[in-house]
């Protein structure tokens, strides 16, 4: 299990990530792309504690996201099942779980301030954080995809399911885009994956 770890995570965090998953009984599997999420934790019926990760995330992202459902796991055994999923038993218990791989042998040194900042309150996804997730995205192997905040105004993407919008004004904390084709407004959080295309 240690050796899958390495290939995933960078290489300071796998002796105490596996220590962490046998102490929790953890059984878990590396799974191809879901667009919907990172990770997932869930109780068998059989009681084994299940996790889910993505293979295509970063090392350092792969390392956030187990930790992040290991933390569901560990709020779930502490407080009991009737806690809200990303609530404050949650939150606590990511962040003490966190804490000790925010270090310069495990991360970079620039993230390791967006990370203090980000795990002071985290989040339910670290995508959320504009700026934590814009310096993870640079360590993904290889992206043609951009976050709608960082594409400029008046540009043409397409999203997943091939539909193509025009970013037009931003409101509160969200982007207003224009679908292209039937001209009806929708709204994108800020960090919405997109293919920026190439104005002709």
């Amino acid at each position: 299990m240690s050796e899958t770890l390495a290939r995933y995570i960078p290489e300071h965090a796998v002796k105490p990530v596996f220590e962490l998953i046998v102490a929790n009984q953890v059984h878990l599997k590396i799974v191809n792309e879901r667009q919907t999420r990172h990770g997932d934790y869930r109780k068998g019926l059989n009681g084994k504690h299940e996790i889910t990760v993505n293979s295509n995330l970063n090392k350092y992202k792969f390392l956030i996201t187990l930790i992040h459902e290991i933390a569901h796991l560990v709020a779930f055994e502490k407080f009991g099942r009737n806690i809200k999923p990303h609530g404050n038993e949650w939150k606590y218990s990511f962040q003490r779980l966190m804490i000790p791989y925010i270090r310069p042998e495990i991360f970079p040194n620039h993230l390791l301030p967006l990370l203090a900042r980000h795990f002071k309150n985290p989040t339910a996804s670290s995508d959320t954080d504009a700026n934590l997730a814009l310096a993870l995205k640079q360590f993904d192997q290889q992206n043609d995809k951009n976050y709608v905040f960082e594409i400029p105004y008046g540009s043409v993407f397409r999203i997943q399911n091939g539909k193509i919008f025009k970013k037009i004004a931003v409101r509160t904390k969200r982007f207003e885009c224009l679908e292209m084709n039937s001209g009806k407004t929708y709204l994108f959080n800020p960090n919405a994956e997109v293919e920026l295309l190439k104005s002709s």
